[in-house]
């Protein structure tokens, strides 16, 4: 068998006897279909929303309206989705003042390039846009406190609006369980002491903050939450396939609307495990495996189907290097993962460091499997140096896990681990 794993715009690619291949897990996305066009698709679904309520019911004798949207850094299709909600929305209240804020959480600023991208010229040049920024602690304001004692600080805009609503997409997410809904709200529009009260060491480390997991997580019970008392009125969430394209969307209640959508997506995505002596996997290719920090997701679909010690190789090109030196340097310079857990879970929850969740499950992860990064040369020193072992193809990689795991080991695929839920 010729196991494919995508790499950077190309793909890593090595035979193996078909006796040592003892599964592949992959997601159904490619086999979702949309009926009718991305317009039509939003449309039906706003026409009829849980929880009965229209845009333009919900419009009605409202003074403010803020739009919660995505940033640059989420292929949210918003030109079939913000043109629809505009409309609505000034139909049920022509005189509505309408604000799209950029639900930039933890990211950097949206530029203007990126927003006309995003929404076409029509909406940047007329509409009245804002960016969240999380750093700047004027423009936010304290409405309450979360179930985990944190400060619930979000933008003013957000605060100060007679109707608050959100665009947004659903995919599986390594630790909320799931992207989309409340998820708007926080991180989204969230000031940092409250998106890094949410991403505590005690919350990453609950065994129910996983993918597809929602169910006693304690990131999406505060996410919930946040969601309520910013008093989020109404969503469209969409589902888009491997192009970017919305096949299925969500409308209405916000928390009735996104568990739809999760159900929905969780038919294409979960599947069983396939506990393998060896698990490979890859990022998704470019942009997704730009480096080494978000290739941690695709790690924890290996790790949910690896057995205890098994090698996980990764395949990621990390065209952009590291992701980030705090990430770097945590793991570069601690003695082991296992000493790196034990500061990281000493860590109070109002003293969360930017970026320490992702550090904590790479660290998670180094405590029960070696892993192999497939990646370019350039990066050898670095992944050395944090702990990881280094191979130039996917057929020496495969080689080194062998050595460790011996010449009949078994081996578990997972060729896109972002896009899988592993059922235990």
């Amino acid at each position: 068998m010729e196991i494919s794993i995508p790499y950077g715009r190309f793909a890593q690619t090595a035979i193996v006897p078909d006796d040592q291949i003892a599964g592949v897990l992959e997601s159904r996305i490619g086999a979702m279909k949309a009926h009718g066009s991305e317009d039509d698709i939003v449309r039906a679904a706003m026409a009829a929303p849980y929880g009965g309520a229209t845009l333009a019911d919900l419009a009605r004798g409202k003074r403010t309206c803020t739009i919660i949207c995505s940033d640059h850094t989420r292929p949210v299709p918003s030109r079939h989705i913000i043109p629809f909600m505009l409309a609505e929305l000034r139909q049920g209240n022509p005189d509505i003042d309408v604000t799209l804020l950029i639900a930039t959480g933890f990211h950097r600023l949206t530029t203007d390039a990126e927003l006309r991208a995003k929404f076409g010229d029509e909406i940047v040049d007329h509409e009245k846009i804002a960016v969240h920024d999380a750093f700047n602690a004027a423009s936010n304001v304290k409405i309450g406190v979360l179930p985990s004692g944190a400060d619930l600080v979000i933008d003013r805009i957000a605060a100060d609006a007679d109707l608050l609503v959100s665009e947004g997409f659903i995919e599986p997410h390594f630790f909320a369980g799931f992207s989309g809904g409340r998820k708007s709200v926080l991180p989204g529009v969230c000031d940092r002491v409250t998106v890094l009260g949410n991403h505590c060491s005690a919350f990453i480390a609950s065994p129910h903050a996983r993918t597809g997991v929602l169910a006693g997580n304690p990131l999406h019970r505060d996410m919930v939450d946040a969601a309520r008392q910013a008093r989020l009125a109404y969503i469209v969430n969409v589902v888009i396939d491997e192009d970017k394209r919305t096949v299925a969307a969500f409308a209405g209640d916000p928390f009735a609307a996104h568990e739809a959508g999760t159900e929905f997506l969780r038919g294409y995505c979960e599947v069983p495990a396939i506990p393998g002596d060896i698990v490979v996997t890859g990022n998704g290719g470019a942009p997704l495996d730009q480096n080494m920090y978000q290739c941690v997701k695709s790690q924890t679909a290996a790790e949910a189907t690896a057995k205890d010690g098994a090698p996980i190789v990764i395949c990621a090109e990390c065209a952009d290097g590291t992701g980030g030196e705090g990430f770097h340097a945590a793991l570069r310079d601690c003695t082991d993962a296992a000493s790196l857990m034990d500061e990281i879970l000493a860590v109070p929850q109002n003293e969360t460091a930017p970026d320490q969740w992702e550090v904590q499950i790479q660290a998670r992860i180094l405590m029960h499997h070696p892993v192999i990064y497939v990646t370019r040369p350039e990066m050898r020193a670095t992944v050395e140096e944090m702990k990881m072992a280094w191979a130039p193809t996917l057929a020496d990689a495969l080689d080194q896990a062998r050595a460790l795991a011996g010449a009949d080991a078994k081996i578990t695929v997972v060729p896109n681990g972002i896009s899988v839920i592993v059922r235990a």
